[in-house]
């Protein structure tokens, strides 16, 4: 009886680590929202969910929300996105809200596209509920990037594009790579991997004097799974 307690014990941390990445794959929102423009808002949307702190990790010393490092590449910049967009720890005292906000900080700089983008973001990060869960077992993800381009069918959506539909150094990289989860039960390491690829909707302005550095930001993100190619 103890063995199969065991046994059962580890599946179930399997299963809760696996159920992650499948809801993830289901919850996508499907957005190549830079042609057809953002959404409007709307007035019956849920206010976001408090952030839950833990005890002993609220002073100085508490880690502050994960940043993306810029860059004036576009390649390298939707990288770093990626990489940030995956990389998570439940054990950190972070809530799925303040891995949002790092990336939401190199958004659009107009604002018109960030209502958009944080709803991509929250499609790829776990629900509060599934991030209590999963902090149980002390789970952390990251990404293994496998390689990264500009799709073909970012040169036909540029084509069909109105003149000034899109901003100033507008461009669309698919990231391919594998998602990595681990946990620990009772001191054993758990571990689980999926492909994933997505492209990630960013743009690299020339500098100007209001805008000197021409650092990247990033517009939009697709559906998990559903890149351009």
């Amino acid at each position: 009886m103890k063995t199969n307690l065991a046994s059962w014990s580890r599946g179930r941390l399997i299963a809760v680590i696996a159920a992650g990445i499948v809801l993830l794959l289901l919850v996508g929102i499907g957005v190549y929202g830079l042609i057809t423009g953002p959404r409007p808002p709307r007035d019956d949307a849920p206010a976001p969910a408090p952030t839950v702190t833990v005890p002993g990790e609220t002073g100085p010393e508490a880690p502050g929300p994960p940043l993306v490092l810029p860059s004036h590449d576009p390649d390298q910049f939707a990288r770093n996105v990626a990489e940030a967009l995956f990389g998570w720890d439940t054990g950190s005292g972070l809530m799925p809200l303040d891995y949002s906000a790092g990336i939401l900080e190199v958004g659009d700089p107009s604002g018109a596209e960030q209502a958009g983008l944080a709803s991509d973001i929250a499609a790829y990060l776990p629900s509060r509920e599934a991030w209590i869960e999963l902090r149980q077992y002390a789970t952390t993800q990251r990404l293994v990037i496998d390689r990264s381009f500009v799709p073909e069918a970012w040169d036909q959506a540029v084509e069909q594009a109105q003149p000034g539909q899109l901003p100033p150094g507008a461009t669309a990289v698919t990231i391919e790579g594998t998602r990595h989860r681990a946990g620990v039960w009772n001191g054993e390491p758990v571990t689980a991997e999926q492909s994933v690829s997505f492209t990630v909707f960013l743009a690299c302005p020339p500098p100007t004097p209001q805008l000197r550095t021409g650092l990247c930001h990033v517009l939009r993100l697709s559906q998990l799974d559903n890149p351009l190619r």
